[in-house]
């Protein structure tokens, strides 16, 4: 099973990646802090807040379970943004 520290470290580079290419789309378009991609990052900083939460949560049965849910819940999260990144591009 893979560390604590490298869930966290998943969870800040993926997040830390979409947001980054919010920059990049916007910057292409000519579409500088545009609503949707303000929508997207505020999504990525509040999936963040919540899977670290969860992740250095101390009350649980089955830790293993446990982070492999928020693994999943990760990709989950993280596909929807790129979806609607993939909006502002489009």
């Amino acid at each position: 099973m893979a560390s604590i520290k490298d869930l966290k470290k998943d969870i800040n580079y993926v997040l830390g990646d979409i947001i980054e290419a919010v920059y990049i789309v916007e910057a292409a378009n000519n579409k500088h802090d545009s609503k949707e991609g303000l929508e997207v990052i505020d999504g990525a900083i509040a999936t963040f807040d919540e899977l670290i939460a969860k992740v250095n949560q101390k009350d649980v049965e089955n830790r293993k379970a446990h982070f492999k849910s928020v693994r999943q819940e990760l990709q989950t999260k993280a596909t929807k943004l790129v979806e609607k990144l993939n909006k502002i591009g489009g």
